[in-house]
């Protein structure tokens, strides 16, 4: 039975991860090893028999910040149809027949507005929270002052993520493996919190409870379904390779 998939990439390291600082707005570029480790990830996960299968992906989804779009450039996904912004870079060739995918860049799946905690580290927020009289913080619970709230944040995926269910799983979920004859896997490329974030909303998580999620620079996680069912999302801990393709492995070493 088919089952589509969600993969969510996160940018690869920038200077401000790297320290801890809050990058929402801020357009900082990879770092050279953080566009080293992205091209290791495309190697490692990408490609006909791998986790990422570029030919059956339907649809790319990718934040507007260059960090993102640079990721995006660096995995070997073999894009046949023109990314929608001026190359950052070299592109990073596939090694495979590449994917047909549309790529939109989208604000929804943008970074959390941390607003007058842009560029600060976690522990000098609760050192100025402190001056100030302001009592703890926790960003699942608060939001950013000058920013964007839980709700806002929660408001904004809900609503991609009912875009994605809509027009690229609805229609093949369920249905015998063969027999929906276009791809359905997506694909987001986008930041730390937005994505974890993302993966709570998933799966109906109230995110100011905080989602317990991690996902480190360049980091792959994968969402997808329970029993073949739309109405059951899940977060798909660990795959497996299928039989067949384990045999065409098999033969091609031969």
């Amino acid at each position: 039975m088919t089952t589509p998939r969600v993969f969510i990439i996160r940018h690869g390291e920038t200077e401000w991860s790297l320290n801890g600082r809050h990058t929402g707005i801020s357009d900082i570029p990879l770092t050279a090893n953080g566009e080293k480790r992205i091209r290791a990830t495309g190697k490692a996960l990408v490609g006909p028999d791998r986790l990422i299968v570029p030919q059956n992906l339907a649809h790319i989804y990718v934040s507007p910040r260059k960090r993102a779009q640079r990721t995006l450039e660096l995995l070997g996904l073999g894009c046949r149809k023109p990314m929608p912004w001026q190359e950052h870079g070299d592109v990073m060739k596939a090694e495979h027949t590449g994917t047909d995918a549309d790529i939109e860049v989208t604000k929804e799946i943008r970074e959390w507005d941390y607003g007058d905690y842009e560029g600060v580290t976690s522990p000098e927020i609760r050192k100025r929270r402190e001056e100030n009289g302001e009592g703890s913080w926790d960003i699942w619970r608060d939001g950013c002052p000058g920013g964007e709230s839980p709700q806002q944040i929660t408001d904004r995926l809900d609503d991609l993520i009912a875009d994605i269910q809509r027009r690229f799983h609805a229609h093949a979920i369920g249905k015998p493996k063969g027999s929906v004859k276009e791809p359905f896997d997506v694909l987001v490329v986008a930041h730390g919190h937005i994505l974890r974030a993302f993966a709570g909303r998933w799966v109906k998580r109230d995110i100011a409870h905080n989602p317990s999620l991690i996902l480190e620079a360049g980091g792959v996680g994968t969402l997808s379904y329970e029993h073949h069912n739309l109405d059951e999302p899940a977060i798909l801990l660990g795959g497996a390779f299928m039989s067949d393709i384990v045999e065409n492995v098999k033969d091609e070493d031969k």
